[in-house]
């Protein structure tokens, strides 16, 4: 087998070496490079592949296509909404992600940009550092707060349980409900989450229904004053509507990690000139232990798949 990954998956080579040893004296080919989202690039890099590994990196219909010998998608990532997912199943072509790897590192995260929000953290760092005092800036605490999560899977789960230590009331939002899920979630209806809620966090995945679903009608039925963490999906998100109601004062603040393109972003961007916005540039995801975690993942999907025992399947 032909094996090429397209981008870094952000450990050290030793250990990215080491991952794929095995593969390697089983006989087949590994071929690591580094992130370069010109099709064209990706084209001559992979066009021999029997299976391609990527992590959040674009991977369209004309890369997919012109790869003829590829089997095999190994996404080192949750999400896969940037791989051309239909062109890959025409082709018979198998996808695995790697389910799970950054559960805590997504969580925390969450829960971090809620606890810097609260207590003012970006403002009163920048005025310790010119010499002044906290005065007008004296924050609130998360224990007692409402928090709705949309989205409860594993990241939205554990999201979930690190805010019920710190002694929040948390209301859930999911389309299906199992009965299985932890008895301190409240589970109530898209509308009546964001109307209760004083911190919205977005866990949810992206597709034809989430996309856009914050916008200005659902924003509009959000408390006033509330907050919204989005570490899911950007296009989840409408950033100028949100960019507005941050800007007039309706909402209180947001933590985002995730836009509409990958960063680095247009200087424009609303949401990188909008009132007590924390942004980072999708970083969620990625902490050492997660980058390590997934590297392990994505390699057992392939030794997995050559056995004939697919996990983490997609198609």
């Amino acid at each position: 087998m032909n094996i090429v990954l397209l981008e870094s998956l952000g450990i050290p080579n030793n250990l990215l070496m080491e991952c794929a040893r095995p593969l390697v004296e089983a006989g087949h080919s590994f071929t690591a490079y580094e992130k370069d989202t010109n099709p064209q690039v990706q084209i001559e890099r992979a066009k021999d592949a029997d299976v391609i590994m990527i992590a959040n990196m674009p991977l369209s219909k004309e890369v997919i296509s012109s790869c003829k010998q590829l089997k095999f998608i190994d996404v080192a990532f949750t999400g896969v909404d940037h791989v051309d997912l239909e062109t890959a199943e025409k082709m018979g072509i198998k996808v695995s992600n790697a389910a799970g790897y950054s559960t805590e590192a997504v969580a925390e995260l969450s829960v971090c940009m809620m606890l810097s929000l609260l207590r003012n953290v970006p403002q009163v760092e920048a005025r310790c550092r010119e010499g002044k005092t906290k005065e007008g800036l004296v924050g609130s605490e998360i224990m007692g707060k409402t928090v709705g999560i949309i989205g409860m899977g594993a990241i939205g789960t554990r999201t979930a349980e690190l805010l019920n230590v710190f002694g929040c009331k948390i209301l859930g939002f999911k389309r299906h409900v199992t009965g299985k899920e932890p008895s301190f979630i409240k589970f109530v209806s898209f509308d009546e989450l964001l109307s209760h809620s004083d911190i919205v966090s977005l866990h949810c995945p992206l597709n034809e229904e989430s996309r856009h679903l914050i916008n200005r009608g659902t924003i509009e039925k959000m408390k006033q004053g509330a907050y919204l963490i989005n570490a899911a999906r950007g296009p989840v998100v409408d950033s100028q509507a949100l960019a507005d109601a941050l800007n007039s004062g309706y909402l209180a603040g947001a933590g985002i990690d995730v836009f509409e393109s990958e960063p680095p972003l247009d200087t424009s961007h609303p949401l990188l000139h909008s009132k007590n916005t924390i942004v980072t540039p999708h970083v969620a995801f990625a902490s050492a232990e997660s980058m390590e975690a997934r590297a392990k993942i994505v390699f057992d999907n392939i030794a997995k798949w050559m056995d004939g025992n697919q996990t983490n399947i997609v198609l």
